[in-house]
């Protein structure tokens, strides 16, 4: 089955993310959308498994396999994490609606880890252009301030929350490259400082709810288990149009 085919016919799951859904889209804004689609159970029996992920068929649109999908989920990976609560959510069927059900189930204190890295690394970048240009990306480090901003708030609050809300201004003069990256860096520390405190008393689980995770995977595969396989559906189909049998 061609990997577009499944995003086409088995998505679960689809939203808006980047700075649409964050609220910081500005007039030139790309709208990247990101999915899930469920790889049909047979395809799983065969030597050539499904795709992990699907990059396409739209422009700026990228989907995950479900289990892959949880799979990174369970592991705190922030951008996982954000698109399970994008606030412009296009499309969820029976499956997908389980699925948000679930976000709760994902969330833990490896949150604190995994944005606390991530956010790390992308500093690093950031300081990088700094000692070669003389200024960072001030895109990037608006995004950056936003992610700091986001994890504090979830460990604080237990509630992932990607629309920055009053601080769409703020951080559009950093985009815009009207805050001296002085500022900029200090703002940075704060963030990660509150972090850090906050992940001390944070309501969140120390861990996932993989067991929950997990028993809502292994129904959704029984269930499409039960389903026609459509790999023998293409081969009936190639042999009525050749008019064998």
């Amino acid at each position: 089955m061609h990997p577009e085919t499944l995003v086409r016919d088995h998505t679960i799951y689809a939203c808006v993310m980047g700075s649409r859904a964050f609220g910081l889209a500005t007039d030139g804004s790309d709208t990247d959308r990101r999915g899930v689609f469920l790889a049909p159970t047979p395809l799983f029996w065969r030597f050539e498994k499904p795709p992990t992920h699907v990059e396409g068929p739209a422009e700026e649109q990228f989907s995950w396999e479900l289990e892959r999908f949880c799979e990174l989920a369970l592991r705190a990976n922030p951008n996982i994490l954000e698109c399970l609560h994008s606030p412009l959510v296009e499309y969820a069927d029976d499956t997908g609606r389980e699925l948000l059900a679930l976000r709760g189930a994902f969330l833990s204190r490896r949150t604190h880890e995994t944005f606390a890295r991530y956010a790390l690394g992308q500093r690093k970048k950031l300081e990088a252009d700094v000692r070669a240009h003389g200024a960072p990306r001030w895109k990037h480090a608006m995004h950056l301030l936003r992610l700091l901003t986001s994890s504090r708030d979830l460990l604080r609050t237990g509630t992932l929350t990607i629309d920055v809300g009053d601080l769409r201004e703020p951080l559009l003069a950093v985009k815009r490259g009207e805050v001296p990256w002085a500022e900029v860096e200090s703002w940075m520390g704060r963030l990660a400082d509150e972090a850090d405190a906050a992940a001390l008393r944070s309501p969140l689980p120390e861990e996932p709810d993989r067991r929950r995770v997990e028993d809502f995977l292994v129904r959704v595969r029984r269930a499409s288990a039960l389903q026609p396989d459509p790999y023998d559906e293409v081969v009936q189909g190639v042999v009525r149009g050749r008019g064998v049998g």
